[in-house]
């Protein structure tokens, strides 16, 4: 276990994206910090059991437990995660520290080139399903697991499918702005509203240490988020549940597979008042 203010260790996923989200928080804790910054590079359920259905095995959970128990353990100082993977639950004596500076927000529809209309269309988000059935009602649904790399690929070359969606953000990060055969759209966030903390990467802490890790996270991002997940947690939200929060200025753009949608001005209030206001919205 690491002892010194200025060596932190920071637990990690495996994947591309999450090693490229650890070097921007790890960039943070340097620029905010002065902090020497070691990786602990895990694979979570989520990682290894790629033949799972995240909707019917869980989901979020999958992908932060043994970022967590390194946390507990004492192994680990801070864990980062993508915000929209993360339980509104966690594990007793943890807490999040706040957010690094929002990505792109919004979805990104990838689609191949040689398709007019797309017939199967790989997501196994049920808020994605949920919302692109409104614009394509006669598409039929499968999952493919991987990283962003593997399911381009098994889109443009092995054609399991005919299209896809992906977080922009994570796209972004990666470097991937384009793709042989196949074509990038983004939805605006009021045609497809994004997960709850999409695009933000949290930090996870013991909760002794949330005022210790404060000072690397984005207040305006915290700001967005914590009214998502707010939001995510009175609709008792999960994997499971197609449920879609993200806040843009006063704006707060919400969709729920039972219930529709609604865009709420929430300036000035509290979170406890937007939600209220929200779920009215809603129902």
């Amino acid at each position: 276990m690491t002892q010194t203010a200025t060596h932190i260790t920071l637990a990690t996923r495996k994947s591309p994206l999450a090693l490229k989200q650890a070097d921007l928080a790890t960039e943070a804790l340097m620029t905010e910090m002065g902090a020497e910054v070691e990786l602990l590079p895990l694979s979570t359920t989520g990682d290894r059991q790629l033949e799972w259905s995240l909707e019917q095995e869980g989901g979020k959970g999958l992908f932060t437990k043994e970022l967590e128990t390194a946390l507990l353990e004492g192994r680990a100082d801070l864990a980062v995660h993508s915000a929209k993977d993360m339980p509104t639950d966690m594990p007793m004596g943890l807490a999040l520290a706040g957010y690094l500076p929002r990505e792109d927000p919004r979805d990104m529809f990838v689609f191949r080139e040689d398709v007019d209309i797309p017939r199967v269309i790989a997501t196994g988000s049920p808020r994605r399903r949920s919302q692109l059935s409104e614009r394509f009602p006669e598409a039929q649904w499968k999952e493919i697991r991987g990283n962003v790399g593997t399911r381009l690929r098994k889109i443009a070359e092995e054609h399991e499918a005919d299209a896809t969606v992906l977080a922009a953000a994570g796209l972004k990060r990666l470097g991937i702005e384009s793709f042989p055969g196949l074509g990038f759209r983004p939805f605006s966030v009021d045609e497809m509203v994004p997960a709850p903390g999409q695009a933000a990467i949290a930090l996870q802490v013991r909760e002794e240490d949330v005022e210790r890790f404060q000072v690397a996270c984005d207040p305006a991002t915290s700001k967005q988020v914590d009214l998502e997940r707010s939001l995510l947690e009175a609709l008792g939200g999960g994997c499971q549940v197609a449920i879609g929060a993200h806040l843009r200025g006063k704006e707060f753009f919400v969709f729920h597979g039972g219930k529709g949608r609604c865009s709420v001005n929430v300036a000035d209030l509290s979170v406890a008042e937007a939600v209220e206001l929200a779920l009215n919205a809603l129902n």
